[in-house]
């Protein structure tokens, strides 16, 4: 696919959910390894018996900044055998217009992404997506994040 072919599927798409990833598993772990990387240890995401005895959520939550971080994997950017698009040569991304975390995310939860195009445009030899990204929590009616995401796609 071309660029402009792209261009042209993706404007016949703004206003519409483009994608709903599967179901992924916010583990533990996960939340470990993410204190680690980013020196966070607050005790509400790391100490289990803490959280589970003084927290208000009951147990141990997910760093706000860790479920931003799992939109990449969730939206399906960061495969490279099942490119979104195809034709892709590069995808990058370029920011985050807005972002809010309505709703803690338990350890133990499963999570999905729910994207809907807002615009596309033609930009720095490439197409510019603003994407609303809303990241459910199963059970849950308010989500866990909801972010204005900003990214760069290459042909």
């Amino acid at each position: 696919m071309s660029q402009a072919q792209a261009l042209a599927t993706l404007q016949a798409q703004v206003g519409q959910e483009v994608h709903v990833s599967d179901w992924l598993t916010v583990t533990q772990a996960m939340v470990n390894i993410f204190a680690d990387a980013t020196l966070d240890h607050q005790w509400i995401h790391v100490d289990v018996a803490r959280a589970q005895a003084d927290s208000p959520f009951g147990g141990p939550i997910a760093h706000g900044f860790l479920t931003l971080s799992l939109i990449p994997y969730l939206t399906g950017e960061v495969d490279p055998d099942r490119p979104r698009y195809t034709g892709l040569k590069m995808g990058v991304n370029y920011g985050v217009n807005k972002v809010r975390f309505p709703h803690p995310v338990p350890v133990g939860s499963r999570v999905r992404a729910r994207v809907t195009l807002q615009s596309v445009v033609e930009a720095k030899g490439g197409l510019q997506l603003v994407n609303a990204i809303t990241i459910d929590i199963e059970g849950v009616n308010k989500p866990g994040c909801v972010a204005e995401m900003v990214s760069l796609l290459y042909f």
